[in-house]
């Protein structure tokens, strides 16, 4: 009898957890807070799910709570053993004015070896960094270096779209107004979801 209660017992945990994630994943875009609220809410329940953490710190991430954000992506690093949170880590960093461990992950990241969509959000995150830091020329290069790299036949349409931005964004900033339109209208016609 008492098998059967506690199998029970973790069937409506499993779909309380459930319920938690299905709700907090509807929110994210719409109430990042309150979708972070019921991602919390299955972590009380179930810590040790990777899927728990990963919504915890989506999440965190969207509602701008940087610091709980970064706690959670560095549990599901360990809970997983992968390199993919690491360009989100490093924005984090970023956001909680430490470019200079945003730079340490990006060393960190050129070592593992990211797939290249993971690889193209370091490369931002990492120019971001060099911005933080006052070094615009040394972002710039970055990014140069990478668009010169990034083919669209290779790696998501998207992630190419968001570089090419990034690094039009950049040329702007620098006073490069012709050619930053160039750019800007590069990413425009990969992104076609706009």
């Amino acid at each position: 009898m008492r098998a059967i209660l506690f199998l029970i017992g973790g069937i409506v945990l499993a779909e309380i957890v459930a319920a938690h994630l299905v709700v907090a994943g509807q929110l994210v875009e719409d109430d990042p807070e309150l979708a972070h609220a019921h991602a919390e809410a299955a972590r009380r329940r179930a810590a040790r799910l990777p899927i728990v953490r990963e919504a915890a710190a989506e999440t965190a991430y969207a509602a701008g709570m940087y610091d709980v954000a970064l706690t959670e992506f560095r549990a599901l690093r360990r809970m997983t053993g992968t390199p993919d949170y690491l360009p989100v880590m490093a924005d984090c960093e970023r956001a909680l004015g430490r470019p200079h461990n945003a730079l340490k992950l990006a060393r960190e990241a050129d070592r593992v070896g990211l797939d290249p969509a993971l690889r193209i959000e370091m490369i931002i995150v990492e120019a971001g960094a060099r911005r933080d830091l006052g070094q615009d020329h040394e972002s710039r290069r970055i990014l140069e270096r990478a668009v010169a790299l990034a083919r669209p036949e290779n790696i998501s349409h998207v992630a190419v779209a968001r570089l090419r931005y990034v690094y039009a964004d950049a040329l702007l900033e620098a006073g490069q107004e012709s050619e930053a339109r160039q750019w800007f209208a590069s990413a425009a016609k990969l992104d076609r979801d706009q």
